[in-house]
């Protein structure tokens, strides 16, 4: 499966990106709240990634976070909820926003986003009833981006870590001992966060 991608941001449309890995361009679905945070094209960029596997298609989602990554997964574990329906309502509602619509069963607020209607507001509400509090989800700020904070947050994920577990002690080492900082010492404050 592909977890993530760190690659150069290629070219841009209303709900996808090309990232150039390598020189092989991944063709990813984003939200508009992650399309509109990933900068000009010609930058360098890190998503984490859910790949869909169909029988008429392979297709890759992008996220910013793993917060949001999270919600996705929720909202697809939804009878009727697919992978784009999944980010309309993630371009409309941040993963905070939705945990609160789900919490108080604000139909109409989910109702928002292109195709869901009352009757899939109703049942995501429903379904998702104490699956998107901040454990759910796995909390944790974005993902670090590119370079040695993509490089230590894989090197944390090898060794077991969650990905919201390791996205947060890497953003705190990262905090704590600026870009610059190389791999090797990102990796070790970020373990020393993590283990707390």
């Amino acid at each position: 499966m592909i977890a993530r991608l760190s690659g150069m941001l290629a070219e841009t449309s209303t709900d996808s990106a090309v990232i150039d890995v390598g020189g092989v361009g991944y063709l990813v679905q984003l939200s508009g709240k992650t399309l509109a945070s990933l900068g000009p094209v010609g930058s360098e960029v890190m998503i984490l990634t859910e790949l869909q596997v169909r029988e008429d298609a392979w297709t890759l989602f992008g996220f910013g976070s793993a917060v949001e990554r999270n919600a996705f997964r929720a909202l697809t574990s939804i009878q009727g909820v697919g992978g784009r329906l999944a980010l309309a309502i993630l371009s409309v509602l941040s993963p905070d926003e939705l945990a609160g619509a789900v919490a108080h069963e604000d139909k109409a607020m989910i109702g928002r986003a292109n195709g869901v209607g009352p009757k899939l507001a109703a049942r995501i509400a429903n379904e998702l009833q104490g699956k998107l509090g901040e454990s759910a989800l796995g909390g944790g700020g974005p993902a670090p981006r590119g370079g040695a904070a993509a490089d230590a947050l894989s090197a944390l994920g090898n060794l077991g870590f969650r990905p919201a577990d390791a996205s947060a002690a890497v953003n705190a080492a990262q905090d704590e001992l600026g870009a610059d900082a190389s791999l090797d010492a990102l990796v070790r404050l970020a373990l020393k966060k993590a283990s707390k």
